[in-house]
């Protein structure tokens, strides 16, 4: 069962703002006047623990009017600016290792509607290397993150586990044999243009081979894993649309063996 703690987020910000609301509009008024008839007839001003007994306020207005500012700034902080997630697999591998905690600038791709993920601010646009979290295209309730090697219009060749872009093979730097006696595994140094990077290889994997020309509005992501990663090669495109935020920062590490609740702070991304 996939949480939606944004549709959540926003029911409970908006019950609480009413709620609030309700009772500042139709019930504070009548409280004020108990009071102040409570002081006439006592001939002076009540002390401060009598006054709060003679206004008490019912506990959902109590509860609404407590939470309604920490679940607003928890709204606007999460949907338009930062958001944590959670690194489950080691599909990113070595860039992101199983039990990395990531931050996700939300605004980086430009400002979009809670839930509806519609965009009304126009900002970046994604950028060939930029590691992102987008919502996957064959289940939207599943956030998934990966490299973007793949811009509209590009032209993908994956081939000799070497990737091309636009008939030009993005170079690789053997960097270690793992483990070294016996290699399983091989770490190299890629190029996006600019963006270096580290990826690994498997030595017994089969050849992925494919080429693909990247629709206008969408773009192509791999993982740095890139034996062992469901991504583009395998399910097609990324919308626009279904952009979350751009990964720019490891703000904590909880190993592997040491489980972690489901109910937490970060939304786990494959």
């Amino acid at each position: 069962m996939n949480f939606d703690f944004a549709l959540v987020l926003v029911a409970g910000t908006f019950i609480t703002g009413i709620a609030w609301l309700v009772d500042k509009v139709l019930f504070e008024k009548a409280r004020n006047a108990r009071v102040s008839a409570a002081e006439a007839a006592a001939g002076g001003e009540l002390p401060t623990d009598a006054k709060e007994a003679v206004a008490q306020m019912p506990w959902w207005a109590d509860f609404s009017r407590s939470m309604f500012p920490v679940l607003a700034v928890v709204l606007v902080v999460r949907s338009f600016l930062i958001e944590p997630f959670q690194i489950p697999s080691g599909s990113m591998l070595p860039t992101l290792k199983i039990g990395d905690f990531i931050l996700v600038n939300k605004f980086h791709y430009g400002l979009r509607v809670p839930v509806l993920n519609s965009k009304f601010v126009e900002m970046n646009e994604p950028e060939r290397g930029d590691v992102v979290v987008f919502k996957f295209p064959q289940n939207p309730s599943i956030n998934f993150i990966k490299r973007v090697v793949g811009l509209p219009g590009d032209v993908i060749r994956y081939q000799n586990k070497t990737l091309y872009v636009n008939g030009e093979a993005q170079s690789k730097e053997l960097l270690a044999k793992l483990p070294p006696r016996n290699p399983q595994q091989l770490l190299f140094n890629e190029s996006l243009g600019e963006v270096q990077h580290e990826i690994y290889n498997d030595v017994q994997a089969p050849n992925r081979v494919g080429q693909w020309t990247v629709p206008e509005g969408k773009y192509f992501v791999v993982g740095d894993n890139r034996d062992n990663s469901n991504d583009s090669r395998y399910w097609g495109y990324v919308p626009d649309e279904l952009l979350v935020g751009k990964a720019f920062a490891i703000w904590m590490h909880w190993p592997e063996l040491l489980s972690i609740p489901d109910l937490t702070v970060a939304k786990k991304i494959q």
